[in-house]
């Protein structure tokens, strides 16, 4: 239990720890990102202020008049841009010169881009696909409009290659994740140190809580013990009195109750300790429920109910086989009930269950126990062959039972509480004669965790309540030996 406590606050802890690094992580990211290109950008707005400043713009007239009307103002490409096309850096950047009509004059570009103009004084990304390849040239671009007056001159257009923001985030991304890795693993290793920690007092005062209560219980047996059977041997006497008689009838059921609370608190108590030894056989459920059903029998006809224990006799299906082998082993009806367990413990498991529904039912209702063998799986077989040339084989199955009783029900709300220790729902709607501990269920559970089953509960109001009970069965076998041969 405290292993399991603190593993989830190791968990806990460590997932809080890697979400908030994983937000800080892409936070940070982000912000880098958007500064390297905020930094491309500035770059390239400032190429294109030089740019502008440096064309050489040269003034014609139209025809033979020499007025302002007639004068144009054109851009003289060859005194403004130096041929640089054989320039082989690949960080360099790339200048480009439009028309007024958008016409490619001029390029530091080896081959022409073939992309569209138009205006972009803000900054974009662009991928432009290289033919016959799958690789693509990505550039940051940024446009201007170059006019005198009202009279536009051209356009330009400046080009930064985009991996000078792709290396630095993919290195940066790398170092993260490396980083928030190697964070994320030493804050698992220190949580599950802190919370070994922050568990120990906890623990130290369980055992010694578990430890009273062992002890309690075990030396409250002997002195109520005693008292039942001095109870018992004072009812013998004939010459009692009936108001005499009533109060040691009285103390004799007090008393017995007494000692079936410290019973289940002893067993509960050795349970939660790893006291409990547990004697696991093999053993059929079936006579262990027929068992059950024959003590509970008589409580139930003094109430007028009927108790009712139906097994299901399995639909036996051939087992599938491999190709080499086509023969099954064969198995007897009981074999198919048979299981590893505590004989005491399921038991009084069963009689829990059965008891709780006899108890809780109305006269004239009605108790139903069945039992059914369920395959969970296909039979395995295993590659390697024993020494006789059999090949051993290992089978997952399952044995439920069912105990349904027509009593008043469990409300909704109280169904997840129903497992736990001395809860018990609304002591109001229980039979007057009938006040239990609490215990019956947490016991059950306590059981079926033992043998690793499941155990749930199914209710509804004034139609009565289903408790399935699940418990594994591991076939283990050889074709030429015993086949019934189980697993602990």
């Amino acid at each position: 239990m405290f292993q399991a406590t603190r593993r989830r606050l190791a968990i806990w802890y460590t997932s809080v720890t890697a979400v908030l690094l994983i937000l800080f992580v892409c936070g940070f990211f982000l912000y880098f990102r958007n500064t390297l290109i905020e930094r491309i950008d500035d770059t390239l707005n400032h190429v294109l202020e030089v740019v502008e400043r440096s064309l050489v713009i040269e003034s014609v007239f139209l025809g033979e008049e020499t007025t302002s009307a007639n004068r144009q103002f054109l851009v003289n490409v060859e005194a403004s841009f130096r041929h640089n096309t054989d320039a082989t850096d690949d960080d360099r950047i790339e200048i480009e010169w439009f028309s007024p009509t958008g016409e490619l004059l001029w390029s530091t570009f080896s081959e022409p881009l073939n992309l569209p103009f138009h205006l972009n004084r803000n900054g974009e990304t662009v991928r432009i696909p290289k033919l016959g390849q799958t690789e693509s040239i990505v550039l940051r671009q940024i446009s201007d409009r170059v006019q005198v007056g009202r009279q536009v001159l051209g356009y330009l257009r400046i080009s930064h290659p985009w991996f000078e923001v792709t290396k630095p985030t993919r290195q940066l991304m790398i170092d993260l994740t490396l980083g928030a890795t190697v964070a994320v693993i030493s804050v698992g290793a220190i949580g599950w140190f802190l919370s070994g920690l922050a568990i120990a007092p906890v623990r130290e005062s369980y055992q010694r809580l578990k430890q009273f209560t062992a002890d309690a219980s075990h030396e409250l047996r002997s002195p109520v013990a005693t008292i039942q059977t001095n109870v018992q041997v004072a009812l013998a006497e004939p010459d009692l009195n009936p108001s005499e008689r009533q109060h040691l009838q009285l103390i004799e059921r007090l008393t017995r109750r007494l000692g079936r609370l410290v019973d289940d608190l002893l067993f509960l108590a050795r349970t939660d300790s790893g006291i409990v030894q547990s004697q696991f056989v093999s053993l059929p459920l079936d006579a262990v429920l027929m068992e059950v059903v024959e003590e509970q029998t008589a409580i139930a006809t003094a109430k007028g109910i009927h108790l009712h224990l139906d097994i299901i006799d399995p639909q036996v299906r051939e087992i599938e086989t491999s190709t080499e082998e086509t023969a099954t082993p064969e198995m007897s009806l009981e074999d198919y009930f048979t299981l590893t367990g505590d004989w005491d413990q399921l038991v009084r498991l069963f009689t829990n269950l059965v008891d709780n529904a006899v108890q809780h039912s109305p006269k004239g209702g009605k108790v139903t126990v069945q039992l059914q063998w369920i395959r969970a799986g296909k039979r395995l077989w295993l590659s390697k062959a024993s020494e006789s040339g059999d090949k051993p084989h290992f089978q997952f199955e399952r044995l439920q039972v069912w105990v349904q009783d027509t009593g008043m029900g469990i409300p909704p709300e109280a169904l997840p509480q129903i497992f736990d220790r001395f809860y018990r729902v609304d002591p109001s709607r229980s039979h007057r004669r009938y006040q239990g501990t609490g215990l019956g269920l947490a016991i059950a559970q306590a059981i079926v965790d033992n043998h690793q089953g499941q155990i749930q509960v199914e209710s509804q109001l004034n139609q009565g309540t289903t408790i399935t009970v699940t418990l594994p069965v591991y076939r283990t076998g050889l074709f030429n030996s015993n086949p019934n041969s189980l697993l602990p």
